[in-house]
């Protein structure tokens, strides 16, 4: 079977990870802060914070944002269900935009006219979450221009993004936005096994980012209510939990970046066969913005009107090629629909998702696998 995406470890990641286990940390040394250096750096941010999961940094992200009861969050509803539950779990209340479905992400004009709308009936967000579905980046300046006059917060969920690019500038910048949060999982550009990391430039958000993800606890002295307790004090100033990333984890991913590079030239490299070898075919791509440069996290094409895709996926799958679909719209999943969501409130996300199918794409897919791929597919379209 020919994966959807799979992850490339060589023998530095793995003596990386060996050199951990034979050291003094395991889970709160070194590797960690040293990890986050790698990103904010790469990024072109001033802070990094990581934590165990992009979906713990969404929540994380949240809770920093002050973001509560009786707030508002809007997402975008083709995405996974993290980028919506994050607001969720701080007890606000969700709302989704719809998509261009050419990029498949939120779209500014549908943005603009429900902040006009929502401006009007006192319902505005506190936080929007743009998605940069398949590691496409969304129209930042757009969305940004809307949030700074509306006065609203952004958290950018760039888990399909890393080592992507908006208007010459590194995905993570946060030019546009006051958070950007990264994926590692082992799908994603570059792994860390499980992980995730926040990117600001706003040493409060920072602070309160990494205080958020452990437990709410901190022993730096400068913050202490009590500085004079004794070296061993630690205070607990927020309920936070343990989202922390382990020296493990953060010691694979320090490897792995090194080549991040090399894995997103690789990716573009294959784009462009599949969109040569898709010249003669009725298939349309999900492409990235004319002035980004991808990260191409996943492949996926629009299949046409007239063609059965649950038909295509199976026999796809029966051939030894595991496509997949990115993604089920989250307002239409049962939970988001007992909460008020139905059919038809997101026309393009709907039709989006109708058509949408996710190829293969990862480093060390060969070009007869890619030739299987693209043969297979033809012979349903």
């Amino acid at each position: 079977m020919i994966p959807y995406g799979h992850q490339n470890i060589n023998q530095d990641d793995i003596d990386s990870v060996v050199n951990v286990l034979k050291s003094d940390y395991l889970t709160q040394g070194p590797q960690v802060p040293l990890f986050e250096s790698s990103i904010a750096t790469l990024t072109q941010a001033r802070f990094a914070v990581a934590s165990s999961s992009a979906s713990a940094m969404l929540h994380v992200a949240c809770l920093a944002l002050g973001v509560s009861k009786g707030d508002r969050v809007w997402t975008s509803s083709i995405t996974f269900v993290s980028s919506a539950n994050c607001a969720l779990h701080c007890g606000a209340e969700i709302d989704f935009v719809d998509v261009d479905i050419s990029t498949a992400n939120m779209c500014p004009k549908a943005l603009e006219l429900k902040l006009q709308l929502a401006e009007q009936g006192g319902t505005l967000p506190k936080v929007i979450i743009p998605v940069h579905m398949a590691g496409h980046s969304c129209n930042m300046e757009a969305i940004g221009r809307l949030a700074r006059q509306y006065n609203i917060k952004v958290i950018e969920d760039a888990a399909h993004g890393i080592g992507g690019y908006y208007q010459g500038r590194a995905i993570g910048c946060c030019q546009y936005s006051d958070i950007t949060v990264f994926s590692f999982h082992p799908v994603k550009i570059i792994t860390t096994a499980e992980g995730g990391v926040a990117t600001t430039n706003d040493a409060e958000l920072a602070k309160r980012m990494r205080l958020f993800s452990s437990h709410g606890i901190t022993k730096e002295i400068e913050q202490l209510v009590r500085p004079d307790e004794g070296d061993w004090y630690y205070e607990q100033q927020h309920l936070g939990l343990n989202y922390r990333m382990t020296d493990l984890h953060a010691a694979l991913g320090n490897s792995q970046v090194h080549r991040i590079g090399d894995f997103i030239e690789r990716r573009h490299q294959l784009v462009a066969r599949y969109q040569q070898l898709f010249v003669a075919m009725n298939l349309k791509v999900v492409t990235p913005l004319s002035d980004s440069v991808s990260a191409y996290h996943l492949l996926i094409i629009q299949l046409p009107d007239c063609v059965d895709r649950k038909f295509v996926f199976n026999r796809m799958r029966e051939m030894g090629v595991c496509v997949h679909v990115h993604y089920f719209p989250v307002h239409l999943q049962p939970y988001f629909m007992d909460l008020g969501f139905k059919a038809g409130d997101f026309p393009n996300a709907e039709h989006y998702y109708q058509h949408c199918l996710t190829l293969p794409l990862f480093p060390d897919l060969t070009f007869e696998q890619q030739d299987e791929i693209v043969t297979s597919l033809k012979g349903l379209v």
